[in-house]
């Protein structure tokens, strides 16, 4: 993985909907070395646009999670409160909104209205998941009370980029993902918009992902062409890491967890098991598992 042939600019992005799991904890420590081996700069941004599922307990374990981890970053809320006064994505909602209404007016045909309920959803939607279309040939103004805007992504639509971790990477998006909504019936912009968006506000060069991300990377990389302001997103270096399962073999999911469980802090004794998950997947020496400080000088000596 060549990152000193690029200025390294990454963020750890975790969301405040669940407590932070094993699967999470890779992820920010992979992050963190990988920019700490490029000497980049480290965002902390907190996505937190699913304000239903916000809880504070779950805003306060986010930086206990990266101080038992012994994670720093270099920009970013020193703790919740200046999270919610300075960096809570609420503050940039009117900035999202502007992007998709000029997205609109200069790319018409790309967006739709949709009003599917969540049981019409349940109902109509594809064996693999995607959204059939329903809504995509009704003359429905997207400025119709309670409807969701959604991307039309003809067949077919290619996505390649080549991958830091996995190499060449090549995705149909109309196959893996369909038609995806990016504004909420709420009319708050959906995730794939406010990441890219808030990726290129922070300048972000390389993010780092899990496998299960890979269509949101495509989702992205083919949508930020029709947002305005936003066409640097395409120059973004991606890693995406391979997957910790639970024991049903089952992707681990905040959406997923039991009210007992209480995240990876509550759940290890020691940080050791994030240290040494990452040894197995990067396949270093079982004993840069052993600290943060033994991991870092193995993962910058194997450049």
């Amino acid at each position: 993985m060549h990152l000193h042939d690029f200025p390294v600019v990454s963020r750890l992005a975790p969301t405040p909907s669940g407590f932070l799991h094993l699967g999470n904890a890779i992820n920010f420590t992979l992050t963190w070395l990988l920019t700490r081996r490029a000497g980049g700069t480290l965002h902390l941004r907190i996505d937190d646009l699913d304000r239903a599922r916000f809880r504070q307990a779950y805003l306060d374990n986010i930086f206990r999670t990266l101080e038992w981890l012994g994670l720093d970053y270099d920009h970013g809320p020193t703790g919740p409160d200046d999270f919610e006064r300075h960096f809570s994505q609420r503050h940039f909602l009117p900035d999202y909104e502007a992007i998709l209404q000029a997205a609109q007016q200069a790319h018409p045909a790309v967006f739709y209205a949709c009003r599917c309920s969540r049981s019409e959803l349940a109902r109509l939607v594809l064996p693999d998941g995607r959204y059939p279309g329903t809504c995509q040939h009704q003359p429905l103004p997207l400025t119709t009370p309670d409807a969701a805007w959604r991307a039309h992504v003809p067949t077919p639509t290619p996505v390649r980029f080549l991958d830091l971790l996995q190499g060449p990477v090549a995705l149909q998006l109309d196959e893996s993902l369909g038609d995806f909504i990016v504004r909420k019936k709420d009319g708050a912009a959906a995730y794939q918009v406010a990441s890219i968006v808030d990726d290129v506000r922070l300048g972000i060069t390389l993010v780092v992902r899990g496998l299960d991300l890979l269509p949101s990377t495509a989702a992205q990389l083919w949508l930020a062409q029709y947002l305005p302001g936003q066409h640097s997103f395409a120059t973004t270096q991606f890693a995406h890491h391979g997957l910790i399962l639970d024991t049903a073999g089952q992707k681990l999911s905040k959406s997923t967890q039991v009210s007992e469980q209480r995240g990876i802090i509550e759940e290890a004794k020691t940080p050791r098991i994030v240290y040494q998950a990452i040894v197995q997947l990067l396949g270093l020496p079982p004993e840069a598992g052993e600290s943060l400080r033994a991991l870092l000088a193995e993962v910058k000596s194997s450049r």
